[in-house]
């Protein structure tokens, strides 16, 4: 039974129909979407009904809705002229226990781009505007250093990362206490809209100046320094006086949720980490890219001309999707019913040939081919091209503020997603080296961590028995599931195991393990039935979790950081189903997040206690990379290791395990 068929089976669970929904997106993602895992977009791809939009309703922009605006609000903002002028606002601003700051910048490359103002304010409606110009730079970053070092003084910041780097690469560095709003507001409601001009409408009932108005956007889109001062005043000034307002709201309701110490302890350092991460960047080998690309784009024709002759159709276009569905559907009839397109093509979407995978040769060929170019043009080809000139590095950012668990996600390039399964994937890891001879890359990964929360909230003591005596877990689970001794379980059994091990975390149905397994459903529901009466108190742990979700309207880590879950009660079968998996997997992965990040914080300290030059270069999943000194090779592996498996005291014992080499894949 397909994903399909089973959503319209009467006998489906909810548990089933969740199954389906995984991430990322769906393969057609809604406009509103930025791909990553989203509720509103499987319900959308499922049912055919437009998608809802996300966010809020009082976040919307519509234009009937009333609100304040610049131009509507009494305020004052100044520009500071002279250096005069700017030495008295700072000894003013000095004096305060806390300010707000933003900068102005003519592009988001921190290498490339030049500052081009700052901003101050500490008082609601009032705000200064300092403009930095080539001659200016130098004088003004050495006057505003002192007040940007006193720790005494607490920063508040929209996204304050950008402006930490922006301003250290004058070198003015930010001590003291840090409130950025746009994490204070993703504690509070992780699946919102987490911009100042959201921030602003919702909390606010304010409208803030469009960027677009001032520089305006496309091809014609001009940069900050193009635009008159005074506009660029105006529009800077009230970015901080807004932001200044929303530090005033949004900490109030941190702390009355209790997730002041989550912020202080975790989100707030991992400002300081990330930014240095971003800085420091990672070499790539272009060279062994451009080889690689060669061998893909080989293997691509290869796979096309197997395609052509499975189809018998030598002039056959494998890029196109129309011509694959009249083939694969109409000519070799592969499917009774196939699915169509709204506009009354034959689907050949991927989750829909995947029904058809291991049955037919040509069906094989064609998700590889798709999976080889989706490779070549997404890493092997993109990669050298997004080399920062300047550095000769590529510098990805890191997300503090997306993913509804904590983790942490990256962008320009997505560094996390780099497939490490197949070999293919692999490859790409091989292209990632030290930054020069000096160095090599140390990668340490936790063991299995999400499996040890399950032993710890779970507190099932067979689980923590397995973990206690360093047996090896996928092992033991298929020893009881099939009623051998250790020693007598054969591969199979062990892969069986394993994937049941990971996919309770999920919350996985019979149906979907039957399909990873390419098992019976009957067999695949023995085995569920077994893994629970193994360790029945993971059962009782996921049931629990699910009543209290049901009662609270949330579920939280074990360091307090909370996942809402507004259709856990819901009538809608496939939306229930999904709230009920996250209830389950929310609490593991987000505090699998949260251990990752204080991990990474332990680690910056030890290096900058201890004068390590070694850097950390990439987060991925429960993955830290760091470019190493050969000489600290003894001391950095034994500084993250410590930090990583000293980073929670939990029932079972965290394990990080390390390795160097010449290149990711090889330390890895």
């Amino acid at each position: 039974m397909t994903g399909l068929e089973l959503l319209k089976a009467p006998e489906a669970t909810a548990g089933e129909i969740a199954d389906i929904i995984s991430a990322p997106c769906p393969p057609t993602i809604p406009a509103h979407c930025d791909g990553v895992s989203c509720r509103a977009c499987w319900l959308a791809w499922l049912t055919g009904e437009p998608p809802e939009e996300k966010g809020p309703s009082d976040e919307q922009t519509a234009e009937s809705e009333e609100f304040a605006t610049a131009q509507t609000t009494p305020h004052a903002y100044t520009i500071v002229r002279t250096v005069q002028e700017l030495e008295a606002v700072l000894r003013e601003v000095a004096a305060c226990p806390e300010f707000c700051f933003d900068t102005e910048t003519t592009g988001f490359d921190i290498f490339n781009d030049r500052i081009v103002g700052l901003s101050l304010a500490v008082r609601p409606y009032e705000a200064w505007y300092i403009p930095f110009n080539e001659s200016n730079t130098a004088e003004y970053a050495a006057l505003i250093r002192p007040l940007f070092a006193d720790e005494k003084i607490a920063k508040i910041g929209q996204n304050i990362k950008f402006d930490l780097m922006v301003l250290g690469r004058l070198g003015v560095e930010i001590r003291g206490r840090l409130y950025d709003t746009m994490i204070l507001h993703y504690l509070l409601d992780p699946e919102s809209r987490h911009n100042m001009d959201a921030l602003a409408m919702r909390y606010l009932n304010y409208r803030p100046i469009s960027i677009t108005s001032l520089i305006g956007k496309g091809a014609r889109q001009l940069t900050m320094d193009m635009i008159s001062l005074e506009r660029v005043a105006e529009y800077a000034a009230e970015d901080a006086d807004v932001t200044l307002r929303l530090k005033q709201v949004l900490w109030p309701k941190v702390e009355e949720l209790d997730l002041a110490g989550l912020y202080l302890e975790i989100e707030e350092p991992m400002i300081a980490v990330l930014a240095e991460i971003e800085t420091a960047g990672v070499r790539i080998d272009s060279e062994a890219l451009a080889e690689y690309a060669v061998e893909l784009n080989k293997t691509l024709n290869d796979l096309e001309g197997d395609i052509r002759r499975l189809a018998d159709e030598p002039s056959l276009n494998v890029n196109s999707a129309r011509q694959l569905g009249e083939v694969l559907f109409g000519k070799l009839r592969i499917a009774e019913k196939p699915k169509m397109t709204k506009t009354k093509q034959f689907s050949t979407e991927e989750e829909y040939l995947q029904t058809f995978a291991h049955k037919y040769e040509i069906v094989d060929k064609i998700l590889e081919y798709r999976g080889v170019k989706k490779l070549l043009s997404t890493y092997v080809e993109a990669l050298p091209l997004l080399v920062n000139p300047v550095t000769g590095k590529i510098h990805t950012s890191f997300n503090q503020a997306v993913t509804a668990t904590g983790r942490l996600s990256s962008t320009n390039p997505n560094l996390q997603n780099i497939p490490v399964r197949d070999e293919l994937g692999r490859r790409i890891r091989k292209a990632f080296i030290p930054s020069d001879d000096e160095h090599l890359l140390l990668s340490a990964d936790y063991s299995q961590v999400e499996l040890r929360l399950m032993a710890h909230l779970s507190g099932d003591e067979s689980l923590i028995a397995a973990f206690e005596h360093g047996e090896d877990v996928h092992a033991a689970t298929a020893a009881r599931l099939f009623g051998k001794e250790v020693a007598e379980v054969d591969s199979d059994e062990r892969r069986k195991a394993k994937t049941a091990n990971f996919g309770i975390i999920y919350g996985i149905s019979a149906f979907g393990l039957s399909q990873r397994l390419d098992i019976p459903r009957k067999e695949a529901k023995e085995i569920i039935e077994g893994y629970f009466a193994s360790y029945p108190k993971v059962k009782e742990y996921m049931d629990r979790v699910v009543e209290e979700a049901k009662r609270d309207g949330y579920v939280s880590t074990i360091f307090g950081r909370r996942r809402y879950l507004n259709d856990i009660a819901s009538r809608n079968a496939v939306a229930r189903g999904l709230a009920e998996r996250n209830a389950v997997n929310a609490p593991i992965q987000g505090s699998a997040a949260d251990i990752m990040k204080i991990a990474m914080i332990n680690v910056h300290r030890r290096f900058a206690a201890e004068g390590i030059r070694s850097r950390v270069i990439l987060q991925v999943h429960d993955e830290l990379v760091v470019d190493m000194l050969r000489s600290e090779q003894e001391r950095v592996t034994a500084i993250v290791t410590e930090c990583m498996e000293s980073a929670a005291q939990l029932k079972v014992r965290l394990i990080a395990d390390a390795g160097v080499g010449g290149n990711w894949l090889e330390a890895h």
